[in-house]
């Protein structure tokens, strides 16, 4: 067994590696970027290795540095976790070249099965159902059009080094089609430097399920059942389950085989994915096969009880499988939410800055020994008040849960997500408290067009409705009496002018353009040291108890008998002295003030905020990549303004309206801040 490897990444991933290897007594070395050096994984490391600056084509994607930091520190292996090099056959090549383990598959390995184009041959020589399309690399966007007009719309248009949802397009037109080839040939070039494209039909009411692999030196290989990915956005995995609860026994089986026989084709070692699209009656067709280990693996270790590092790295030390395939478990179910730094209600826009707060829920499992145990995991390779950089993946951390069946693991996840607390920057939270909520969701009635159809036109506030929204005003009043009952027993308050506790409330709940809603509470029976209180709201009461305090931001406790979990905090930027209640996905702004306060709060003026509407502001951090405009020329509604990159993506900027262009105020290359002016209109 290896005494030290070194994780040629970054983040969770890496964090997740050292995690398992301290776990088998073996010593990590880490590298970094200047973007990263304070970096968790850099802190969690017994040793780090400095490889260059902040872009990745910098540091993280140079071989030669990092081949050179194992050399210099005596590390016998490479984990290369996934994303940057884990699928780079030159990589492994050369790791074998040096004398070096390569924890993953063996380079002719993912040469074959890597590549796309080159993958899709290999299946199709195997007998393994493939999706009609154009499996060589298209020259231009022109043939692109006319390869796509004979396999017949919908296509899906493919970057052959693609991968988390970069360098894909789906076409249902000429138009589209011409534009997606460009787009996914320029991002394949930027992000994995091999811009070569190919074409296939695109499968209508499609589910994303992926079966996962683990193959050793021994010619030993086993299938350790599947993950459900269909819940995608833009293509990227939002929400994973393992099991499906849509496939057979007998269907998995199938896949399951289908993909061992693969994997044994090409003398598959080390953990892997083979990837299917499956069609309404349960037909499935080969995608394509990640040759390193997912991003959603935490699920398929929960059902099973395997650590899958821990697996790939003895298979790397030449050792064999210790169990068979009728040893593989399938215990109960398991669910990982992407915890993305995000913007929901603004377009998913990237979110960068310092994570003023961070606040994960309580671990009930931990990622390396106890996988198989039921509760809550978080994987994740940042801390509070770290920096989320925008040269990189927006994917801040994993939320997996794992209970007895579905229905479980979907409710402690939605008490994982109330209790999960994240401060300084955007989070996709309440996106996916809106997902796990919703109706065909829990059904299991669902496909890879499933956010596409119901959030199509963006995600807004009205998208998370509450089962009770009298219960977010009384636990602000519940909050507010405990604030009311400390401040009373202040010292040194001037005579007639003490703070008056009372029991009759008016909250007012903050609405968008002074659209406020005011509601009436009797609050009673409350109990500051035994932190209990009862809130009658109409003919409605709420019993409250809870052991937090008033500084937790992260509050658990009960209510009419139940159990809860939300967030309330003192404070917002519109108004200091609102309270912010979250639960479920669903954010309340509050005052609790007194009944003649709240007749005065009626009488202030809407203050309008001031138009911006002339100017095209930047939403996010990033690089400026391209000005499509002039000053003087005229741009209709839904036009191509600019491009900005961030966190490794493309984002397009159209007009909102028709107008004129009067003055360009940034140029290419430049680095934006959010607000900053790119253009102006006259």
């Amino acid at each position: 067994m290896f005494s030290k490897i070194l994780i040629a990444n970054r983040g969770e991933i890496a964090c997740r590696v050292i995690a398992t290897a301290r776990t088998m007594g073996i010593q990590t070395v880490a590298v970094y970027s200047d973007a990263d050096k304070d970096a968790r994984h850099v802190k969690l490391a017994d040793e780090a290795v400095h490889i260059g600056a902040a872009p990745s084509r910098e540091s993280y994607l140079l071989a030669d540095r990092i081949i050179d930091a194992a050399r210099k520190t005596g590390a016998q292996a490479i984990h290369p976790g996934y994303g940057f090099l884990s699928e780079n056959e030159a990589f492994a090549k050369r790791c074998e070249d040096e004398g070096i383990a390569f924890i993953g598959p063996k380079a002719h390995s993912i040469a074959a099965m890597g590549d796309k184009i080159a993958s899709k041959k290999l299946a199709n020589e195997a007998q393994v159902n493939t999706i009609p399309g154009y499996n060589d690399a298209i020259e231009n966007a022109e043939k692109a059009v006319g390869i796509a007009q004979g396999i017949g719309y919908p296509v899906m248009i493919k970057a052959s080094a693609g991968g988390g949802g970069k360098g894909l397009r789906v076409a249902y037109n000429d138009k589209e089609a011409l534009e997606g080839f460009t787009a996914c040939q320029n991002e394949a070039r930027n992000s994995f430097g091999d811009d070569r494209i190919f074409i296939e039909k695109f499968v209508q009411e499609p589910r994303h399920i992926e079966i996962q692999i683990l193959g050793d030196s021994h010619g030993n290989v086993v299938y350790l059942n599947e993950r459900e990915c269909s819940i995608q956005r833009r293509h990227q995995k939002v929400i994973e389950e393992a099991p499906s609860p849509f496939i057979s026994d007998a269907t998995r089986k199938a896949m399951g085989e289908q993909a061992v026989a693969l994997a044994k084709a090409v003398q598959y070692q080390s953990a892997g994915t083979v990837e299917f699209v499956v069609g309404k009656d349960q037909d499935f067709y080969f995608l394509e096969m990640n040759t390193r280990l997912q991003v959603e693996h935490p699920v398929t270790e929960c059902i099973t009880g395997l650590d899958l590092v821990e697996q790939m790295i003895r298979v790397a030390a030449g050792e064999k499988l210790s169990f068979s395939q009728a040893d593989v478990k399938r215990d109960g179910w398991a669910i990982e939410c992407r915890i993305n730094a995000e913007d929901p209600f603004r377009n998913f826009l990237p979110s960068t800055g310092r994570l003023v707060r961070f606040e994960p829920p309580k671990q009930t499992m931990w990622q390396a020994d106890t996988a198989h145990l039921q509760g809550v995991r978080v994987d994740t390779g940042v801390y509070e008040g770290g920096e989320i950089p925008m040269y990189y993946d927006s994917m801040i951390a994993k939320l997996i849960v794992h209970g007895k069946d579905r229905n479980e693991a979907i409710a402690k996840m939605r008490e994982a997500l109330n209790g999960f607390a994240i401060r300084g920057i955007s989070s996709n939270i309440p996106f996916q408290a809106a997902l796990l909520a919703h109706p065909k969701f829990v059904s299991g009635q669902f496909n890879t067009g499933f956010i596409a159809e119901h959030y199509g036109h963006g995600f807004h506030a009205e998208d998370v409705p509450h089962e009770d929204t009298d219960f977010l005003v009384a636990l602000a009043m519940f909050r507010n009496r405990r604030y009311r009952a400390r401040a009373s027993t202040i010292s040194g308050q001037m005579l007639g002018h003490q703070v008056r506790v009372g029991h009759s409330y008016t909250a007012v709940v903050l609405g968008a353009e002074g659209q406020h809603r005011f509601v009436s509470a009797e609050v009673t029976d409350f109990d500051d040291e035994a932190r209990v209180c009862k809130v009658s709201i109409g003919d409605k009461t709420y019993q409250f108890s809870s052991e937090a305090v008033l500084r937790d931001v992260v509050t658990h406790g009960t209510c009419n008998g139940q159990p809860f979990t939300a967030q309330i905090e003192r404070g917002t930027a519109k108004n200091p002295l609102a309270l912010r209640v979250i639960h479920n996905g669903t954010q309340r702004d509050i005052l609790v003030l007194s009944e003649r306060g709240a007749e005065l709060y009626q009488l202030m003026p809407y203050k309008a905020p001031p138009d911006l509407s002339k100017f095209l502001l930047s939403p996010m951090p990033g690089l400026l990549v391209d000005v499509a405009v002039q000053p003087g020329q005229k741009v209709q509604a839904g036009e191509k303004l600019a491009v900005i990159e961030a966190m490794k993506m493309e984002n397009i900027l159209f007009a909102t309206q028709d107008g004129v262009v009067s003055k360009v105020s940034a140029a290419k290359g430049n680095s934006l801040a959010v607000d900053d002016i790119i253009l102006e209109f006259e």
